[in-house]
């Protein structure tokens, strides 16, 4: 049974904000690397997006430290 989006048994995946908000010239904030539509859709998405958004999210803050 679910509840909601989620499985019963599942947390929703907590989002990366860090309280440091402020898009980019392409933007993506430079606090949790999300893009201004990712961050807008964060609370609709289900688990599986979350952390899909995630993966890039990582990605991108790889390119911001090399």
């Amino acid at each position: 049974m679910s509840v909601g989006r989620w499985r019963a048994e599942e947390a929703p995946v907590s989002s990366p904000c860090v309280s440091i908000c402020a898009l980019d010239h392409n933007d993506v904030c430079i606090g949790c690397h999300r893009t201004a539509d990712e961050i807008l859709r964060w609370s609709r998405m289900t688990n599986d997006e979350r952390r899909a958004v995630l993966r890039d999210v990582a990605k991108r803050e790889e390119k911001v430290a090399l």
